[in-house]
């Protein structure tokens, strides 16, 4: 079997774990917002619930979630099985959403009760001094767990295998029953050049959020920071990596052909 071939196979498999990457983020980036206000809720019953469940999740390994996501709806209820790919994203997405949630909680807490207060000052209602002063800066603190996070997620797509979905890994695998074991240390090349993009960004993105410090007043952070504008270039950031990785893959298809 020839190197076009395998890395052609390779390309295939590379697409669906960006994919799984790319709709992971969208779902799970939300989703991990609001687990996090279900964790600081005042009720408590809610509280507890919500922090119940992120322990259970943080705490088993994310294969045995996939498992149990793919097969257990089918044993139970009696049902067909779930598509193997959307099995995969709702195990990955909630995954990821409680992982999420523990550093949103983190950074809004972090923000001191100050911030708070000199936006009731201004006479901003309660969402406004979240939305317009605490959140911009929480976005700050994040950055750095939050890249980890989702550097993480990119080599986590390859438990997508084991129930079988064709990812890239999996597609390496196969070629073992050919006697050919490089494909696999091959694939090495694609996750480290899609982790080297996402480092250069949330490099660039710490940088961009660097002017936030500690002692920044209600009112500097009014005027120095679009919400709108900064939280799109958070999520932008990553749907571009997701876009140039996908664009990569289909130039690379067209060459090879």
């Amino acid at each position: 079997m020839d190197f076009t071939t395998i890395t052609l196979k390779l390309l295939e498999g590379f697409l669906t774990t960006c994919e799984i990457f790319a709709l992971t983020l969208v779902s799970a980036l939300p989703l991990g917002l609001l687990i996090a206000f279900g964790s600081m809720s005042k009720f408590k019953p809610l509280k507890i619930l919500v922090r119940g469940i992120v322990w259970i999740i943080r705490g088993t390994p994310l294969m045995l979630q996939i498992i149990v996501i793919y097969y257990v709806p089918g044993l139970v209820f009696h049902i067909g099985l779930l598509p193997r790919l959307i099995a995969v994203l709702v195990a990955f997405t909630i995954n990821y959403a409680c992982y999420f949630s523990e550093i949103y909680r983190a950074g809004i807490e972090s923000i001191s009760s100050g911030q708070y207060e000199a936006g009731k000052v201004l006479g901003m209602t309660k969402s406004q001094v979240f939305f317009k002063v605490v959140f911009v800066q929480v976005i700050k603190r994040i950055i750095p767990p939050m890249s980890n996070e989702i550097i993480t997620l990119v080599k986590d797509t390859s438990l997508a295998r084991v129930i079988l979905v064709a990812e890239i890994l999996k597609n390496a695998e196969d070629f073992v029953a050919w006697g050919l074991v490089y494909p696999l240390f091959y694939t090495g090349v694609f996750y480290l050049l899609f982790v080297g993009l996402l480092t250069i960004i949330f490099g660039k993105l710490e940088k961009r959020f660097a002017f936030v410090t500690e002692g920044s007043s209600a009112i500097k952070v009014r005027r120095k920071l679009s919400l709108k504008t900064k939280i799109s270039t958070f999520i932008g950031s990553i749907m571009i990596v997701s876009a140039v990785a996908i664009a990569v893959i289909i130039g690379l298809i067209c060459i090879c052909l």
